[in-house]
């Protein structure tokens, strides 16, 4: 009977995933409030009944897409500011793990870029929720650095908050230049250091 209800189970996972997969294909060319429940059924090859017992409604999906795209970023987000090596070296190596992540997901990354303020509010705030727990964590980060002695603990949560919105917008400038030309790629990879090295120099004067 266990055995049964484990295949059961995995079958559900996969059917479940299925749905995600289509829906983010589906969404490289539209946003999630045009997405219709029938054209994500018709892409995975069931009836539309099956839908209903996997999510609520396409923003459920699209929470749950939020959950994908970002839930196992937290690792790398938390590396990008690590207080290993010297600033440049930390910086050269965030550029890298940040182009890296776009060239392996990108659909994952303009989709978020898209519905970071979209039209459904639930995926909104999905988003939103997502990118303050990568703040709490920068800034975690950060206070282990020497150069944290002395900030208060609401500017180092508005710095983390500016290296999270430097991400995103890297991100989405590596996404631009994805299948650009090598000397695109790389003026925004230059680009992304210069605005990278302002913060850090901001930063470090801070409490001048």
């Amino acid at each position: 009977m266990s055995h049964t209800l484990g295949i059961r189970q995995v079958q559900k996972q996969k059917t479940r995933q299925a749905f995600l997969d289509a829906a983010l294909a589906l969404l490289e060319e539209q946003s999630l409030s045009s997405l219709g429940l029938r054209e994500v059924t018709r892409a995975v090859g069931v009836a539309p009944t099956a839908f209903y017992r996997h999510f609520r409604s396409t923003a459920d999906l699209g929470v749950a897409l939020v959950d994908e795209a970002l839930g196992s970023l937290h690792p790398m987000v938390r590396t990008t500011v690590s207080t290993t090596g010297d600033s440049e070296e930390r910086i050269t190596g965030a550029i890298e793990l940040i182009a890296r992540h776009v060239d392996a997901y990108p659909a994952h990354v303009r989709f978020i870029a898209r519905e970071r303020h979209g039209g459904v509010q639930p995926v909104r705030e999905a988003i939103r929720e997502q990118l303050a727990r990568f703040a709490e964590e920068v800034k975690a980060e950060l206070a282990k650095d020497t150069e944290a002695a002395g900030w208060h603990d609401d500017d180092l949560l508005m710095l983390a908050h500016l290296y999270v919105d430097q991400m995103l917008i890297t991100a989405s400038l590596f996404l631009e230049a994805l299948e650009a030309p090598e000397e695109e790629r790389e003026r925004v990879t230059q680009l992304a250091i210069r605005q990278l090295r302002l913060i850090s120099i901001g930063r470090s004067h801070w409490l001048d």
